[in-house]
């Protein structure tokens, strides 16, 4: 039982800044998941100590506050709002988050403005960002931006091309003015953990959480989570570099496949003058128009985009938020455990 306990001050003690940041009882954040990460969901990993995250994607205002109105009704706890910085209505969204009181503001999708960090700060929110090289992080910081998440390749939906490992080990020596969380590829409390010792303030998990009971997710789009492998979440694929594809990583299907003779079938067209390059641009880039709300909210597996971490291949079943929540701790605290027996177990020199 000492051990135990020890074990799990332990881990209270390497997650502390993660937790006093987030207000949160574990440093464990929901990754922002376009269609998944509404109230239930949201409120569901706050409820059980986590950290959850609205994703407000391409919503209008008027819309967000729906949410968070409807979040707040579920959870007291503290939860954070995605916005992605490119949205044309962005200040006014940051309006809504500062109106309704919401604790966190996560800032992604590009770079945001040294204005917007502090229209979020003098607004008396907490504000986060994304930072996917060190020069980036270092610029953030600067800027005022009070915590960082990096993400590596590993991650779900859109990604950069670098991993977590690599990421962790050039950002977390380096940027220690405030707390930086990871992301990408996680499934497991003990690969946290690694983490944590580090450096960093905690972890941050998609994929697991989207294939939760409380998730709203289709059940066919749970299933394939299910029965998913690491290598069958897949990133798109560019087949021309004058024609550039966002970077985006789920599970392979008919979709993903269709998507590569698409390209083909565009480009060829381009290279006879049957068409312009902008229009060819855009028909590439239209080709995911809503795509990602066929397969998470229709349950179109096939055809819809099917956003999925390398961490698919963790998901054995569909279990409760809690459950899954207390399974990352128990993971966590289970390998200091055997850490510290493995250190008493050894003969002195």
């Amino acid at each position: 039982m000492s051990g135990t306990m020890n074990a799990r001050e332990t881990l209270d003690q390497l997650w502390k800044p993660g937790c006093d940041f987030l207000g949160s009882r574990y440093a464990l954040l929901g990754g922002a998941m376009s269609w998944v990460s509404e109230r239930n969901l949201v409120s569901a990993i706050s409820n059980a100590g986590g950290f959850g995250v609205i994703a407000c994607g391409a919503m209008e205002p008027e819309r967000l506050e729906e949410e968070i109105v409807a979040t707040q009704a579920l959870t007291d706890k503290p939860f954070g709002v995605n916005l992605i910085t490119m949205h044309p209505k962005l200040d006014a969204l940051v309006d809504v988050c500062l109106a309704h009181k919401v604790t966190h503001v996560v800032l992604a999708g590009g770079v945001p403005t040294g204005a917007t960090i502090r229209r979020v700060r003098d607004g008396g929110a907490r504000v986060m960002g994304f930072a996917p090289a060190l020069a980036l992080g270092k610029r953030l910081v600067k800027l005022g931006i009070e915590a960082l998440v990096i993400e590596g390749s590993e991650a779900g939906g859109h990604v950069g091309p670098v991993s977590l490992n690599v990421l962790a080990q050039e950002i977390l020596p380096n940027i220690t003015e405030v707390p930086v969380f990871v992301a990408g590829g996680l499934g497991r409390g003990d690969a946290v953990l690694s983490y944590l010792e580090q450096g960093a303030a905690g972890g941050q998990f998609g994929t697991v959480f989207a294939a939760s009971k409380e998730s709203i997710a289709h059940e066919r789009f749970k299933e394939a989570f299910r029965r998913g492998n690491a290598r069958d979440a897949v990133m798109s694929v560019q087949l021309d570099e004058r024609f550039p594809v966002i970077p985006v990583r789920g599970l392979s299907n008919a979709a993903t496949r269709h998507f590569m003779t698409h390209q083909a079938d565009v480009i060829e067209r381009f290279r006879k003058g049957e068409i312009e390059r902008e229009a060819a641009q855009l028909e590439i880039e239209h080709f995911w128009a809503g795509a990602l709300r066929r397969a998470v909210i229709e349950g179109d597996v096939e055809n819809g985009s099917m956003m999925a971490g390398q961490s698919v291949g963790m998901v054995k079943e569909i279990r409760p938020v809690a459950d899954i929540i207390n399974t990352l701790v128990d993971q966590a605290v289970e390998a200091l455990q055997k850490r510290e027996r493995r250190i008493h177990a050894e003969p002195a020199q």
